[in-house]
């Protein structure tokens, strides 16, 4: 999943704007909404959703987005919610800390017009230091899945979802603590998913797993067995199929793409019926090399997007589709109390400093290079919200892969996106050709520019299961 904005990592802005397009009519959305509606209380009742037989309509909601939620009506199919995430370090020491939600489960539970399981989803990506410690030993992993265990009871969560990435190597520490380090963890992995559902019992368990078959190295016909008898579902992170560690260009997030990874988990032995198709909100950036026309979305050579120590060199990164993306700055803006700024706040950063993508201001290559929000500060970079809403406008659509993405030209940004239209496309052709008929996003508030993602994913999850 996409990390939070910190001051630390000012690039990695987990995303800002996407596709205004509307295509139902208002008999269209009182009929999905009550189809919608029967699947959940169906799948719901007497906690039958945990049975094979049953499909799942995930989205994950995040502690950084809280505000601008979508209406009870646009939601009425959603069966898990995702709260991301606690800290896998938490869960390592006897007895394990406590988990605070960033929100009462009561208030959760609120947000539906219907009854819906509250997960706990522990990890997300650059957090690796708890699942490396719980991995090592029997009793580390016990001492972990015990953890788990007493946190959901005591906080009265349904399920618990582990989002390590990734078991084995590739995370976001690789140049770090390298792979050749980390292969302890391709065995105990498992072990340690079946301490976690031992310890939770009746509980479900899922994990979120990559979509990339290179970061996909704990997932091997010998281990793959022992996972899948262990968890309840597999969330299939169906996107960032383009990241900073590439140097061509690519479809962050595709039809073909999604058919790729879901194919790979089925041949490794995974049941359609536990696999969960994933959907981002949010578009990806990429800055392309000088000297090169990108007229096809395929194969563009990029600039050094990772430095050398795996850091972020800040010319590529996330927007995503918050209406606060979508509106011109205040006119009334202040200066910023404790360093945040941006979009979607009243805050802007002091003379010569400059407001990252992420919302904090600084004065380093990244804060101030693509991406920069200027009208909040200083920049020398490009103005990536005119390049972002340019995209939109004169996007297209890669009919054979199906995949949304423009070049900017001038600034050599090449975007890729999720539309309404490729969403339902995927959902459809997933559900006909492989089985696959559960759905997740990341994350809830993302989409909150005019809801049209999560309604496709919505509409597109009602159709399947009528």
């Amino acid at each position: 999943m996409p990390i939070p904005p910190t001051p630390e990592t000012p690039e990695r802005s987990d995303a800002r704007r996407v596709s205004a397009s509307r295509f139902t009519n208002a008999e269209q959305n009182l009929t999905t909404k009550k189809e919608g509606y029967r699947i959940a209380v169906i799948c719901l009742s007497a906690y039958a959703v945990a049975e094979a037989s049953c499909s799942r309509n995930i989205i994950y909601y995040d502690q950084w987005h809280t505000k601008d939620l979508p209406s009870k009506d646009v939601t009425h199919s959603v069966t898990h919610v995702m709260m991301s995430f606690a800290n896998s370090s938490l869960f390592t020491t006897e007895p394990a800390g406590k988990y605070e939600p960033f929100q009462p489960l009561k208030e959760v539970r609120a947000l539906f017009d219907h009854d819906i399981k509250v997960c706990l989803a522990v990890g997300g990506w650059g957090d690796n230091a708890g699942f490396d410690a719980a991995l090592k030993s029997d009793k580390t992993r016990q001492a972990f899945a015990r953890g788990v265990a007493s946190n959901l009871d005591r906080l009265g969560f349904d399920c618990v979802d582990i989002d390590m990435e990734y078991p084995g190597g590739n995370g976001a520490d690789y140049k770090q603590v390298v792979n050749s380090k980390k292969t302890y963890e391709i065995k105990a992995f498992p072990k340690l998913l079946k301490e976690i559902k031992k310890f939770i019992g009746s509980k479900e368990l899922s994990i979120a797993v990559p979509g990339l078959e290179r970061d996909m190295i704990a997932y091997i016909p010998s281990e793959t067995p022992l996972i899948e008898k262990s968890v309840d579902f597999v969330n299939v992170m169906t996107y960032d199929l383009m990241n900073r560690r590439d140097t061509y260009t690519t479809h962050h997030v595709s039809v073909k793409g999604t058919a790729r990874a879901i194919d790979k988990y089925l041949s490794l032995g995974f049941p359609a019926h536990k696999l969960v198709l994933g959907i981002p909100f949010y578009a990806k950036w990429f800055t392309t090399k000088k000297g090169y026309k990108c007229t096809n979305p395929i194969g563009c050579p990029t600039e050094l997007l990772e430095a050398a120590d795996g850091s972020d060199t800040g010319k590529s990164g996330s927007m995503t589709f918050e209406a606060a993306n979508f509106v011109s700055a205040p006119t009334n803006l202040t200066a910023t109390p404790d360093t945040t700024c941006g979009a979607g706040t009243f805050f802007k950063c002091a003379t010569g400093s400059c407001c990252a993508a992420s919302g904090w201001c600084g004065d380093t290559a990244a804060h101030c290079g693509t991406g920069c929000q200027s009208a909040y500060g200083h920049c020398d970079g490009i103005d990536l919200s005119a390049s972002f809403h340019e995209a939109l406008d004169k996007g297209k659509t890669d009919k054979v892969n199906g995949g949304q993405w423009y070049w900017d030209a001038p600034n050599r940004i090449f975007w890729s996106w999720d539309t309404p239209e490729l969403i339902a496309e995927k959902i459809n052709l997933l559900a006909k050709t492989r089985g696959i008929k559960s759905v997740m996003a990341w994350a809830l508030a993302l989409d909150s520019h005019d809801w049209s993602h999560l309604k496709a994913m919505q509409q597109g999850f009602d159709r399947v299961n009528a």
